[in-house]
């Protein structure tokens, strides 16, 4: 019988895949290191035991002791299956900007999750940072793993990432390209295909909001290159000791918009269901394409699967309210698509102004317009009442028509983009779009700008 002797004994040895879709523009052939069968579902395993086994030859960790990390929730998964197979408890700090699902699979593995704010310094006593290295100084028998300045991390890579690669590309490995966090994949992977042919490329992915990239170029940590992102594994606003800047040959950025969006790509047009930092892997691989020639091998290495992200990437009311769904909007039925299945808030111009003000609160928008007879015969909004009731408080006992502006412009919802756009301006803060169901609804500022971003 071919049996393993725990699921630890199943890291490794994941499949390389090769790109079609998404690539066609590429003249290089571009293949994919899939990590998501490993049985943590992400790179990440292949360190995480690593570590732990290091940690135990060293005795930083005893039998029934208690292991604490900080992670963004792939290491912790490794980290929990190594756990549970030698009979560690663990702890797991994370930022609040990590997905539910990820906080909720390391609770169903059996670690504590401790949940730290995202946007505070590195040395802010609330960060994940420094709560998991108190947390280590509390509870006794414990070991704190820090995978940002552990060298089992990379070293991990170099035994057994990089020489998988090699064996798969029959070394004909051109450039490797991945998305770049503690450091330790790129620089374990890079230093052992370098060894093999110092010739190959090693391009590490970062995103807007970490200062990996200006540091490579500039050898400056600038601390206004750090602010919040989205795309989450990959930037740091620290300099891990993985990360090995001389292994690194570049650093290519990438939006959060362009990460979310050829993530999601990656599952419709290949067939590949993997998180957020292969999307910017995939993005940074095509904003660099003109650097590849016909007869490269590119392998780009996607860390993590895409159930972690279900509730996020794979949400399109997600990646709508920050601005990343890529929707064709040709009209103004395009631009009401997302809420047109609720009602149109109206003000009869009889009614007090203290009634539009209670309407503004309950529905939480700007502008209504307001009828009478069945007709609209003018708009409120926020700024006209803010403006009056400054210099009148006593006005919010006055009826909404002695100080309404004029009725919002009326088109078909078949009214071009462009025609709507045109209509509203400083003076005019609204459009009304009439469907074929003799139904109304609102166009704003807001739905245009969000339309042409």
């Amino acid at each position: 019988m071919k049996i393993y002797n725990n699921i630890l004994e199943t890291i490794g040895n994941t499949p390389l895949v090769r790109l079609n879709r998404l690539t066609k523009d590429v003249k290089a052939t571009v293949l994919a290191k899939v990590e998501t069968t490993n049985p943590g579902n992400s790179v990440k395993d292949r360190m995480a035991v690593k570590m732990i086994e290091d940690a135990e030859k060293a005795g930083w960790i005893k039998p029934g002791g208690t292991v604490i990390e900080g992670t963004s929730g792939n290491t912790g998964m490794g980290l929990a299956l190594a756990c549970i197979i030698k009979g560690y408890k663990l702890i797991c700090v994370l930022n609040d900007k990590q997905s539910k699902e990820k906080m909720d699979i390391l609770r169903a593995v059996g670690a504590e999750v401790v949940v730290c704010p995202t946007a505070v310094e590195p040395s802010d006593p609330r960060s994940y940072y420094s709560v998991s290295k108190r947390l280590a100084t509390e509870i006794p028998n414990s070991w704190y793993v820090n995978q940002y300045d552990n060298l089992s991390n990379r070293e991990a890579h170099y035994e057994s990432t990089g020489p998988e690669i090699w064996e798969q590309t029959e070394g004909k490995i051109t450039h490797f390209i991945v998305g770049v966090g503690t450091g330790g994949t790129i620089s374990g992977v890079g230093k052992y295909l370098k060894e093999k042919n110092p010739n190959i490329k090693i391009w590490g992915i970062d995103t807007y909001g970490s200062v990996f990239k200006k540091y490579k170029e500039t050898g400056v940590f600038d601390e206004n290159e750090i602010y919040p992102y989205i795309t989450e594994g990959i930037g740091e606003d620290i300099l891990p000791a993985n990360v090995d800047f001389d292994i690194i040959d570049r650093f290519e950025k990438v939006t959060d918009k362009d990460a979310a969006n050829y993530t999601r790509r990656l599952a419709r047009e290949e067939g590949i269901f993997v998180g957020n930092s292969a999307g910017a892997a995939i993005g940074g691989l095509l904003q660099l394409k003109d650097e590849l020639k016909e007869d490269d091998v590119v392998v780009v290495l996607f860390h993590d699967h895409g159930s972690r992200y279900v509730g996020k990437i794979f949400n399109d009311d997600w990646m709508r309210e920050r601005g990343f769904l890529e929707e064709d909007i040709k009209t103004a039925g395009d631009l009401i698509a997302k809420h047109s299945d609720q009602p149109l808030v109206t003000l009869y111009a009889e009614e007090l102004v203290s009634h539009a003000i209670a309407s503004i609160r309950k529905y939480d928008i700007s502008q209504i317009p307001v009828i009478k007879d069945g007709t609209f015969v003018g708009s409120i909004d926020e700024s006209t009442l803010f403006s009056l009731l400054i210099d009148n408080p006593e006005l919010r006992d006055a009826s909404i028509s002695s100080v309404m502006n004029a009725s919002f412009p009326v088109v078909k919802e078949t009214a071009t983009l462009e025609e709507v756009s045109k209509l509203i301006n400083k003076e005019t803060h609204a459009v009304l779009v009439e469907k074929k169901d003799g139904k109304f609804h609102i166009v704003t500022k807001f739905d245009i700008i969000s339309a042409l971003s």
